[in-house]
């Protein structure tokens, strides 16, 4: 049953579509920290562990909830790894064991890469699919990148 929330049929799709992408690129980012986390070592070893395990329980969160709110729109919610890398706008580098300083860089990039496309989704959310409630929470996500950023940045300063 298709929910009958005020938002035409068309803008539902286009909604559950953009959040799609943004799955695609939570989920990225989730592995790629995931990976930094098993992988870190050096002086910091503990203290970045832990700051990336903290990290990739925050997006494990975010995950959660995007699908979610895809299946609020009425539209099945994508879940395989082909699926993800088809959309995500999040470059993956496999087979590199970065340094601790250039696996924070990685994550800073990938962070500010996020931010920058959820400001571009969230005009399309408002605008184009007249969609308030899909705005408004990809405006939280756009929030939490902006933190996980500036904490990240503070690292390489």
């Amino acid at each position: 049953m298709k929910p009958n929330i005020g938002i035409s049929e068309k803008h539902l799709s286009d909604s559950a579509q953009l959040l799609s992408i943004i799955l695609a690129d939570e989920m990225t980012l989730y592995i790629k920290t995931r990976k930094f986390h098993w992988n870190v070592a050096g002086e910091s070893f503990m203290e970045l562990h832990k700051l990336f395990q903290s990290q990739y329980t925050e997006l494990e969160e975010t995950i959660d909830l995007v699908a979610e709110r895809i299946n609020k729109l009425g539209v099945k919610t994508i879940g395989t790894m082909k699926e993800f890398l088809d959309l995500t706008r999040i470059k993956e580098s496999p087979d590199k064991y970065p340094s601790q300083k250039d696996m924070i860089k990685e994550l800073l990039s990938d962070h500010e890469t996020v931010i920058v496309a959820l400001r571009k989704d969230i005009v399309i959310s408002d605008e184009q699919n007249k969609d308030a409630g899909t705005m408004d929470f990809i405006t939280g996500i756009m929030e939490q990148h902006e933190t996980t950023a500036w904490v990240l940045r503070r690292y390489l300063s």
